[in-house]
């Protein structure tokens, strides 16, 4: 009699209608998985390795959601050895012992046991000892899933055993497309079910997941139970209908009548013409998602936003020209905004590092230190703890000193980089690294800063068509005042030095 405990997917002991629909919906192979195309896509290692069944000891590190225990199960369905699943919250050091004795028997006899650890970094240190000795024999291949960085949380030698391989949160769109999928699968989905969603309900709801797939299910299915049964002919759904699993299966077995019938053909041509899909009507019940039933099920209010249409460039221009008019209140309140309605935070930390450079420059130089923070506090707080560095970032701008120096400048050298001739470098600025070089004037006439007295020459450094432009022209907002008054010593010294 085995130890090992069948998986519970495996075993079938609970039926399926009784599991949750995140439970039920989880890819079963590597071609149903949706994300981590870095690390699962064709051709790639880990791919490879699954599917020859070639794994070594791993550690999976990501965000809730992600896909960590489903690929590990779906390991479990590929591979030939024998599969024991652990989770930290419930097993102890008397579990795992016993388990581990019984791979080293089935490794002397030439059997290999897999061992996934759900959140391994619960496992205390003598916990994760216990796993140790058999992962260096070999007796066991190690699979840990966690949240947590695993430098951290797992100790150093069975760390320096595994190979630890980074799954990242799933995107807007992928989980749109995970609940497309729900919707439409009778086996193990929602198909069955007379169901409307419109296109811009569904992104809402895989916008308020914050990439985790397990959330936007739970969401969906809380929808659908929630959801009142109305009369199919009442109403047409506007937008995207994502109900019609059954209502495909009923027209192909001919059970529609013949003008349902004639209306769902219509339907399908127009959109495969590229046209506007009209709202299905059918006879029977449909149960409608709608924004208000979102709005109750998340208890948040739905705040009008389309992450890729007009009102996303609406709001981030609100919020770039709240900060680089050095008005705090109103930053916060279009960053909360884009938060709340489901933006992806690291763009808003990556425009905010952009008005670091455009809006406030060298005006005050630590603008772009605290926005480059700002990102990697919140990649490693996550949300919504990460959210107030990104509250931090935007008010610290906003009451920065402006100054668009640095972004004129930048502009005129590039216009004069497309409109004028690609001069060579001057021969004093190039470096005389062979004896010929030398021979025919490269480096002749350089004057090496440092051996003057105040570490400044008369010596040119633009190409000759360009002599004597000045790109950069300092405001006198905070540290750019400073530098327009060393700009300015600069001058005088190097006017001097010419006796003009």
């Amino acid at each position: 009699m085995s130890l090992f405990p069948t998986m519970p997917e495996m075993s079938g002991e609970t039926p399926a209608a009784l599991q949750p629909l995140a439970e039920r919906m989880r890819p079963r192979t590597l071609d149903e998985f949706i994300g981590q195309e870095k690390l699962l896509g064709p051709g790639k290692p880990l791919r490879v390795q699954i599917e020859k069944d070639n794994l070594s000891s791993m550690l999976l590190w990501g965000p809730p959601g992600c896909g960590k225990t489903t690929l590990a199960r779906v390991i479990a369905r590929l591979t030939r050895s024998e599969f024991v699943s652990f989770s930290a919250v419930l097993s102890g050091i008397k579990e795992i012992k016993e388990v581990m004795a019984e791979a080293e028997r089935r490794s002397r006899a030439g059997h290999r046991t897999i061992v996934f650890v759900d959140e391994v970094h619960r496992f205390n240190k003598a916990q994760q000892d216990a796993f140790l000795p058999h992962v260096e024999a070999g007796h066991i291949l190690f699979i840990g899933a966690t949240t947590e960085n695993p430098s951290f949380e797992v100790i150093s030698p069975l760390l320096s055993r595994t190979k630890v391989y980074v799954l990242e949160s799933l995107t807007t769109p992928q989980i749109v497309e995970l609940l497309r999928r729900a919707l439409e699968d009778k086996e193990r989905g929602l198909g069955n079910e007379r169901i409307e969603v419109t296109e811009e309900v569904l992104f809402r709801m895989a916008a308020f997941a914050n990439g985790d797939a397990r959330a936007a299910y739970n969401t969906l299915e809380l929808c659908v139970r929630s959801a009142k049964e109305e009369n199919a002919e009442a109403k047409g759904a506007t937008g995207v209908v994502a109900e019609t699993a059954a209502a495909r299966a009923d027209l192909e077995a001919g059970t529609l009548k013949k003008e349902e019938e004639g209306a769902r053909r219509a339907h399908a041509r127009v959109a495969r013409d590229g046209g506007v899909k009209p709202p299905l009507q059918s006879r029977g019940t449909v149960k409608r998602i709608t924004a208000e039933l979102l709005e109750d099920v998340l208890q948040r209010k739905m705040l009008r936003y389309d992450k890729a249409g007009e009102e996303h460039y609406n709001l981030i221009s609100a919020l770039h020209k709240s900060v680089r008019n050095s008005d705090p209140d109103a930053a916060l309140y279009w960053l909360a905004r884009m938060i709340e309605s489901g933006e992806d935070a690291l763009y808003l930390a990556r425009r905010m590092v952009r008005m670091a450079s455009e809006d406030i420059g060298l005006a005050e130089p630590g603008a772009l230190a605290v926005t480059l923070a700002a990102k990697e506090a919140f990649d490693f707080l996550g949300a919504p703890e990460g959210h107030l560095a990104l509250a931090q970032a935007a008010v610290y701008l906003s009451l920065a000193p402006k100054s668009n120096a640095l972004y004129v400048g930048y502009g005129n050298v590039m216009e004069d980089v497309r409109k004028t001739e690609a001069d060579p470098v001057p021969l004093h600025l190039r470096n005389a690294v062979t004896g010929l070089m030398k021979n025919i004037g490269y480096g002749e006439g350089y004057k090496y800063a440092h051996n003057f007295e105040e570490k400044v020459t008369d010596m040119t450094c633009l190409p000759e068509n360009l002599a004597g432009r000045v790109y950069y022209q300092p405001s006198e907002q905070g540290f750019e005042a400073r530098l327009r008054v060393r700009m300015e010593e600069i001058a005088r010294i190097k006017k001097r030095a010419t006796g003009s």
